[in-house]
């Protein structure tokens, strides 16, 4: 049971890891050292999010009512074809389209990181302090 249990765990933050700034090792790099580079990078990156609001939020919830509508729709067409009516094909639809995008959301939402803005944020932060930033992963 333990070892599933420590297997979750590694497997949430695996999946929960998000992406971040790849620095060229310039002299500025160089002069700082790894650990200070990342100190810094750390500093930047939560720099972004404080500065400029995510709208991962909303776009979760934006995406789970489409997946419900969605769900709605195929839902009544099984219901009114199964013989099991429209209206119960439709809850059942929409429950289980909108459980489905918003539990996968949920999963997706670590991995995509900061937003276009909250990076161009944080690549400008690193780059004031001399870094090159290279990409993101």
């Amino acid at each position: 049971m333990r070892l599933h249990g420590s297997l979750l765990l590694v497997t949430l933050a695996l999946a929960c890891a998000s992406p971040r700034p790849v620095l060229y090792p310039n002299a500025k790099y160089e002069q700082a050292g790894a650990e200070a580079a990342q100190a810094d990078v750390d500093t930047c990156v939560a720099r972004a999010e404080e500065s400029v609001p995510s709208k991962a939020g909303e776009d979760l919830a934006a995406d789970t009512a489409a997946n419900a509508g969605a769900g709605a729709a195929a839902g009544a067409v099984g219901g009114a074809i199964s013989g099991g009516g429209a209206g119960i094909g439709a809850a059942i639809g929409a429950a289980t389209a909108a459980t489905w995008g918003f539990v996968r959301g949920i999963f997706t939402l670590g991995r995509q990181g900061p937003d276009d803005v909250q990076r161009r944020f944080a690549e400008r932060c690193l780059g004031e302090r001399g870094y090159e930033v290279i990409g993101w992963r």
